[in-house]
């Protein structure tokens, strides 16, 4: 690390010739005790005797290392006679090293700059392989945290188990019982000075906590129980030591499985209202929580679960605050613990104004790139709230979320993740790091890649650079450019048995192929959440109507600098208008650029390595898949600005040209399959139905790129068919096929509605003129809706309980806006379970037109035969009728738009 040295003279005592060492240290005092161990152990293991002692030795002539806290009695009594001037020693976590004669003096502003000192001099000492013989120094980090986080969680939905619900056993999560993993990983952290530990889970307190008044609530066994006792009560004390605090994060609102089936309600559900039992029985678990690991921190994510904002308050204010109040007066404390609102999916500066007169000590965390590292530039609305919420003069906190866009090969730009940290602080005001593993958060703690033992790596030894690099950033992000050049190539030099020159090739390399994933990402992505997997690819029709895979709003506004979309370039080039900002022909210029120097540079590096062959080798295979990747991106994106020239065009000659990119793209994308066939075994450790682009992931499916070549190629053929179609009609145009009148089926309402209306021209959905059907698509022209009051659905939402004997798909259309009057259609950003009913893909964009309300999107959620209800959130949505869910559904884009647009050329592709 780069320290502001007040003194620093390059003398040292050789172990050869050195004295033995004296270690004073308040044994009492955890974190330094920790890091005189730490010391202990290097000095022992270079052939010296190491004695601790209590107190300081008034005369000795073995070299003495001092380590205490400041203003504590152990410090203000073995440090009285050296006289050392600490009035400067007042930031958080800072330290200072000082030494007199043979004595050596590490101060910390508190526990954990103790321990931090007695660590740095453990690294001096084993960078130079001896112990300074004078070293005057002080030092503290910038970020007031600095965490990583663990997902409590899966690749695949339990049985019968919803989204986020996994309780702690050993069945499901054998690695959490490990000790030694713990040991392994927490120490990793304080190596790379990390200070907080998250653990991500949807409703944790059922496996850790009992409550006297919901003893049925508890989800694992009595054995079980025990065991989570032990392991976190192990954890939370060995992170201490180390000086990290444990924080629990939790979502709202889902109960436990057994509570559930107790009142014959939901584990989790959007759409419901707060009622008094669950009120209460979280409001007890938090309590429970609280009075039993006081220590532990809570990190609380409103949103997914709550319905509405004003819900976020009440559950926030009158449920979780009081929660924690509670555990504290059952402990008779009156320092309240920290508390750390998730911003994601509600208001959270509302939330906290509300909060402040009854509760003081918050925090806030905000997504920093959504769910993918695309920029260090970060603009626009989702700027706006982390300004907003640092501003609020708390803590605030940056999520590195996710990294959708970066699984699962390595990443490991230094430049880039300093230009991120700064970015963090000069842009968005905050002074916290929270960071997600950079690949398979779901199936943690093990890596993607497929070895030739069947071996699982662990990710955190895989993925060493990238926590390495952020916390080094958090630590201090000012760093010299030239210097941290050299740092980096003296740690790949070590890490790979290399010389300078290849290490720093090495480096280059993971610059170069630092850049692909952000810049394609931003400039061609329909989202940066884990919706979208960008590594497996995108189907040309993705490319060219994006819409009807809802772009998720202010992602383009947020994510990169000013540019233009793929869509906004081809119609600015038609028209010979000037073009802005960074642009979809410069950034797969430049991708291309960045893949090929990366595997020239890897390649280079090769013949240096001595050390970690296989890794290296692992290292070189994602650089050339990353380089595959981009050459075959490229191709893509060329195809689809000519298929968008031809839309304006109408020259089939275009789409002549568009094809052989089409053509290449594909050879590139063999190449992808061939090198990571047996080096990978999926690229997105999310393997539910919740990612959906390039394709579902239905089942655990299309999680490797050999599962997506046969996709690529049928798009090629089925655009070769149109092609060959358009070429040989009279006018140049293929007679469009209109969709089939979907199969009706009938259902038994046990819900009072106010009656049902046919789908067809001149109904007025609402009874008003503006909500007059103007078009409507063939597939829905036999169905028969359920009306509703626009008053109702605003205040109250949508509700519906039915009878079924076989399955069916209830038929819903959502308006086209983002208005707050009218329901948005299912997200997966903001909703986890946004597609428990298959509901989230559109199956007809631009079905239906309203003579003054925006057009209709059409949308499915399936039902098995019995019981079933449907619970909408507030605004105005159309209910169309049920269709028979056995039969064979296409979907496409109807066209019905609104006058000016251009129409939809994705048809090429189907």
């Amino acid at each position: 690390m780069k320290y502001l040295s007040l003194l620093f003279l390059s003398f040292y005592v050789s172990f050869a010739t050195a004295q033995n060492i004296t270690i004073v240290r308040d044994a009492n005092a955890p974190r330094a005790k920790y890091g005189a161990d730490k010391l202990s152990e290097l000095a022992t293991a270079k052939g010296f005797k190491v004695v601790f002692a209590d107190k300081t030795p008034k005369k000795s002539d073995d070299k003495v290392i001092v380590i205490g806290e400041k203003g504590t009695d152990f410090w203000n009594q073995n440090a009285k006679t050296a006289k050392i001037d600490d009035s400067k020693l007042t930031k958080k976590e800072g330290f200072q090293i000082r030494t007199q004669k043979n004595f050596i003096y590490i101060e910390g502003t508190d526990a954990t700059g103790a321990l931090y000192g007695a660590m740095e001099l453990s690294d001096r000492i084993k960078s130079s392989g001896a112990i300074p013989s004078e070293i005057n120094i002080d030092d503290s980090p910038e970020m007031v945290l600095r965490g990583a986080c663990i997902g409590m969680q899966k690749p695949f939905y339990l049985p019968g188990r919803d989204v986020y619900e996994y309780p702690y056993t050993p069945e499901t999560f054998p690695w959490f019982y490990d000790k030694k993993l713990w040991t392994k990983y927490l120490d990793m952290m304080v190596d790379n000075r990390m200070n907080s530990l998250y653990l991500w889970n949807g409703h944790p307190f059922a496996s850790l906590v009992k409550l006297k008044d919901y003893p049925f609530a508890l989800e694992v066994s009595e054995e079980d129980f025990k065991k989570n006792e032990e392991i976190y009560n192990y954890l939370t004390v060995e992170a201490n030591k180390r000086g990290i605090w444990v924080i629990q994060m939790f979502y709202n609102i889902i109960v436990s499985k057994p509570f559930a089936e107790h009142y014959n309600i939901k584990t989790q559900d959007r759409s419901r209202p707060i009622t008094p039992e669950i009120a209460d029985y979280t409001r007890k678990s938090i309590a429970a929580f609280i009075e039993k690991y006081p220590n532990v921190g809570l990190l609380v994510c409103l949103g997914e679960a709550i319905n509405t904002i004003d819900d976020d308050v009440e559950w926030f204010t009158k449920t979780i605050i009081p929660g924690v109040q509670d555990g504290m007066k059952a402990l008779g404390k009156t320092q309240e613990p920290p508390i750390i609102l998730r911003a994601h999916d509600t208001d959270a500066p509302l939330v906290i104004e509300k909060s402040l007169p009854l509760y003081k000590n918050l925090y806030t965390m905000n997504k920093y790139n959504g769910e993918s590292l695309t920029t260090y530039t970060p603009r626009g609305p989702w700027t706006e709230t982390h300004r907003k919420l640092s501003s609020l003069g708390s803590i605030h906190i940056e999520n590195v979320h996710i990294l959708a866009n970066l699984e699962p090969f390595r990443y490991g730009s230094p430049d880039f993740i300093q230009k991120t940290v700064n970015a963090m602080h000069t842009i968005h005001g905050a002074n916290a790091l929270h960071l997600y593993p950079q690949t398979s958060y779901w199936d943690w703690p093990y890596a993607a890649d497929k070895t030739k033992t069947g071996e699982r790596l662990l990710e955190m030894d895989r993925d060493w650079i990238w926590y390495k690099a952020w916390a080094r950033y958090a630590w201090a992000s000012k760093r010299d450019r030239n210097e941290e050049i050299k740092y980096w190539d003296t740690e790949l030099a070590d890490k790979f048995g290399t010389d300078s020159e290849a290490a720093n090739n090495i480096l280059k390399a993971y610059e170069e192929a630092g850049e692909i994933a952000p810049k394609t990402l931003r400039r061609f992505g329909i989202t940066e959440g884990n919706r979208q997997t960008l590594l497996l690819g995108m189907f040309e029709s993705q490319l060219v109507n994006p819409a009807k895979w809802r772009v998720y709003p202010g992602f383009h506004e947020s994510c990169g600098p000013v540019g233009e979309l793929l869509l906004e370039y081809a119609k600015k080039e038609w028209n010979k208008e000037p073009h802005v900002g960074e642009l979809p022909t410069q950034i797969i210029a430049e991708i291309t650029e960045h893949g090929r120097l990366a595997v020239d540079a890897i390649d280079k590096a090769e013949a240096s390595v001595t050390k970690d062959k296989e890794e290296f080798l692992r290292l070189k295979n994602d650089m050339h898949a990353y380089k595959a990747f981009a050459d075959f991106f490229s191709e893509k994106v060329k195809a689809a600005m000519l298929v968008l020239r031809y839309s304006y065009s109408n020259d089939i000659s275009d789409l002549d040209k568009a094809l052989p990119y089409l053509e290449k793209s594909i050879e590139h994308y063999q190449l992808l399959v061939n090198l990571t066939k047996d080096s990978y075994l999926y690229a997105n450790s999310m393997q539910t139905a919740q990612r959906r682009i390039p394709i579902g992931g239905d089942d655990g499916n299309n999680k490797t790129w050999a599962e997506l070549l046969p996709h690529y190629e049928r798009e090629l053929a089925n655009f070769k068919r149109n092609l060959a179609l358009l070429k040989s009609s009279k006018d140049g145009k293929i007679a469009s096929k209109d969709g089939k009148p979907w199969q009706t089926a009938e259902v038994t309402l046990l819900s009072e509605t106010k009656g049902t209306y046919a789908v067809k021209n001149g109904t007025k959905v609402y009874g008003t003129p503006i909500s007059e059907l103007t078009k409507i698509a063939p597939e829905l022209q036999n169905l028969k809706g359920i009306a509703f009051e626009e008053t109702t659905q605003n205040e109250n939402g949508t509700h519906l309980k039915f009878k079924n004997t076989k399955a069916v798909k209830l038929v819903v259309g959502y308006f086209n806006s983002d208005q707050k009057r009218f329901l948005l259609p299912p997200s997966l950003e903001t909703d986890a379970a946004g597609n428990a009913y298959g509901q989230a893909e559109v199956i007809l964009a631009s079905a239906m037109n309203l003579k003054e309300l925006p057009r209709i999107n059409i949308h499915t959620y399936t039902f098995q035969p019995g019981e079933n209800k449907l619970d909408l959130g507030k605004g105005r949505v159309l209910i169309l009728g049920f269709i028979d869910a056995n039969q064979t559904i296409t979907t496409r884009d109807v066209g019905y738009i609104d006058a000016g647009e251009k129409g939809a050329v994705d048809w090429l592709f189907y």
